[in-house]
């Protein structure tokens, strides 16, 4: 069984490897890479199916290291062993993870029985494992402002990224008036006019304000914002035809 640990902290890195040698005797190779990019050559050239990915690396996050890894072996197992408990985290998983495989994601600060039942839980048993802990930031999250939808969350990226409610309509195959009612809905769930001691004709940018209050709730932060527009790049080159039409 080889089990290939992406993490950039060497502390870590030898807890971890420690962790997994205790976790999981059936494991006989274990493969140590520093970052995202490391990472993915690794599993590429050991045919690796068994991953624990640290999430904020300098050098090519988690997030984008594991889709490249999934899109080359989708049945590949990967556990996301991560300091953060962000909503965005998870929207950013949950958006890229094949249905096929499963995966984990489990918090640093977790006993090492929990890690070690979510390494066995992921790799052996094919479970899809996530720290008890991250529902209850989850839980703290949605009593703050309504669970914004998978659409919803969609356009407030693409708000996020810059893009006009024409752009945003063409990336989601979504009508002009959709966007303009999923703003809406996002506007009110994040509350954007929430300001008791603003006065009455006080006006604000509701789309920049709409992206401070979800880094805020972390709905969405930095390393979620940088695979966007990543993906959005990939999308520009495709769709240069459409894009230059709405010009």
């Amino acid at each position: 069984m080889k089990i290939l640990l992406v993490e950039d902290d060497q502390f870590h890195a030898g807890y971890l490897s420690e962790a997994l040698q205790q976790a999981l005797p059936e494991a006989d190779e274990i493969f140590h890479a520093a970052n995202g990019a490391e990472g993915e050559l690794l599993a590429r050239k050991h045919a690796i199916c068994f991953v624990v990915m640290d999430l904020q690396m300098k050098e090519r996050n988690g997030i984008d290291a594991a889709r490249t890894i999934w899109r080359e072996r989708s049945k590949t197992r990967i556990l996301f062993w991560s300091n953060y408990s962000d909503e965005a985290y998870l929207r950013g998983i949950a958006r890229i993870v094949p249905q096929e495989t499963s995966y984990g994601y489990v918090l640093k600060t977790a006993p090492q029985e929990r890690l070690h039942l979510a390494l066995r839980g992921v790799f052996l048993e094919a479970q899809i494992v996530v720290d008890q802990e991250i529902h209850r930031v989850q839980q703290r999250q949605i009593r703050m402002h309504d669970t914004l939808t998978d659409s919803e969350y969609a356009v407030l990226i693409d708000m996020a990224l810059g893009l006009s409610d024409k752009i945003i309509a063409i990336r989601q195959g979504l009508s002009l008036r959709t966007v303009q009612n999923r703003l809406l809905s996002l506007y009110d769930k994040l509350g954007v006019d929430n300001l008791e001691t603003a006065p009455a004709d006080f006006a604000i940018n509701k789309r920049t304000r709409a992206i401070t209050r979800a880094l805020n709730l972390r709905a969405i932060n930095a390393e979620s914002l940088e695979s966007a527009e990543r993906e959005l790049q990939r999308w520009l080159d495709t769709h240069q035809g459409q894009i230059e039409k709405v010009r």
